[in-house]
């Protein structure tokens, strides 16, 4: 089955790259096939989030519109991938169909000011859980767990295999990221520069202003996938990233909510094949087994 899936994935890849007007009808028929379930009759206790977004009829979820396979905004100015299908599926539990989600951008740095001040229901974008977010922000989750890695130009001119390999050179990450802090923290002789979305990076190493790019794994194998005669991936992670699903601090019951949805999505096969369909279309990697959500 999940190499039927796999074969799927990449047929409907071939068809959203594709300009052909010819093919507009059978990519209308793909993509309704991959629709999430949206359920017809809801019930939640009165005055929880549940209730008020099901009644509402609309969510807004932050994502990121700049990462190949998780979140990146696509020419119809739309967010596709495995973070967005995610949302798609907890929206459709509280019988909101996709094309009521209202989508915001979130880069690393405004996601806890997002929800903090109200500005989204939840973000869901390769949203790193630790301890020092989760005092003003709680998740759901984890859905994915990443691992930090480094992406450099094609063949490796620098020679560098892992973080230690960065001291002295000028590596790129995001503000705000765990990634950039970490090499903060724990390499602190690597020339770190950051900026607000990683396709500034990608230019950067792109254009010889810096040795190296790090961040997640899975967000690097997407930038290499988009140029893979300029880019390459170490391929050597030296984190665990658990990726969560951001929302107001205190809610119990809708993060019991989404945390009941994602084990749910990990049994059905929903998550199964919102990541062949997205990140694994894109990276070629079937899903790996789901982790275990942390419920604390």
């Amino acid at each position: 089955m999940r190499s039927t899936r796999k074969l799927a994935a990449f047929a409907a890849l071939g068809l959203t790259l594709a300009a052909c007007s010819s093919e507009a009808g059978n990519q209308a028929e793909e993509e309704a096939a991959s629709a999430p379930t949206v359920a017809e009759e809801v019930d939640f206790p009165e005055g929880s989030t549940m209730a008020e977004l099901a009644g509402a009829g609309s969510i807004t979820v932050g994502t990121k519109y700049d990462q190949p396979g998780f979140g990146l905004l696509n020419p119809d100015g739309v967010p596709e991938g495995f973070d967005v299908e995610i949302a798609k599926i907890i929206a459709g539990e509280l019988g909101i169909a996709p094309e009521d989600i209202e989508w915001t951008e979130t880069v690393s740095a405004n996601r806890e000011p997002f929800i903090q001040n109200g500005q989204v229901d939840m973000v869901v974008a390769t949203y790193t859980i630790n301890d020092t977010r989760k005092q003003v922000v709680d998740f759901a989750g984890p859905y994915y767990i990443a691992g930090q890695d480094i992406m450099v130009a094609a063949g490796n001119p620098e020679g560098i295999q892992g973080p230690d390999d960065l001291a002295g050179k000028t590596v790129c990450s995001v503000e705000g990221s765990t990634p950039a802090q970490n090499i903060r923290d724990n390499y602190p002789e690597a020339n770190l520069v950051t900026y607000d979305v990683y396709s500034k990076c990608a230019d950067d190493l792109a254009n010889g202003n810096v040795q190296a790019v790090t961040t997640d794994n899975v967000i690097l194998t997407g930038l290499v996938a988009g140029n893979p005669e300029g880019f390459e991936l170490v391929g050597n992670p030296f984190t665990e990233e658990p990726y969560g699903i951001g929302m107001a601090k205190g809610d119990d019951e809708f993060r019991d909510f989404i945390n009941d949805v994602l084990e749910e999505s990990f049994e059905d096969g929903r998550w199964a094949d919102a990541w062949d369909r997205t990140a694994g279309a894109i990276t070629g990697e079937e899903a790996p087994e789901p982790p275990t959500v942390d419920r604390y």
